[in-house]
């Protein structure tokens, strides 16, 4: 079983952003996607209690982060997962009008 965490960083001020929803998807063979859960992220800006994917539904995930920004309104993250790995990090570096992410660890 792999587990997905996230944080999210507002670059502009160095700080944790807190309260961000965040919604796990995977997507299905037909191609749409299935809802898997949703969080919000803490006061450090994580995301520790999104559930655990089942591998056998498929590989591609995806993380919605509603940011309510004044040009991103939301951003979305689709991933491949390799069901062998133990876990993925998917932090988001967030700032009114870019965004940078990356596979942490």
């Amino acid at each position: 079983m792999t587990s997905i965490s996230t944080h999210v960083l507002n670059t502009s001020t160095g700080r944790p952003a807190e309260g961000v929803p965040v919604e796990l998807a995977q997507r299905q063979a037909t191609g749409g996607w299935t809802v898997l859960g949703s969080s919000k992220t803490d006061a450090d800006g994580r995301c520790k209690d999104l559930p655990v994917p089942d591998s056998a539904a498929g590989t591609v995930l995806r993380l919605t982060f509603t940011t309510e920004g004044p040009f991103f309104p939301e951003v979305s993250i689709v991933f491949d997962m390799d069901p062998a790995q133990a876990h993925y990090h998917v932090p988001l570096l967030l700032n009114p009008f870019g965004y940078s992410v990356y596979r942490g660890s």
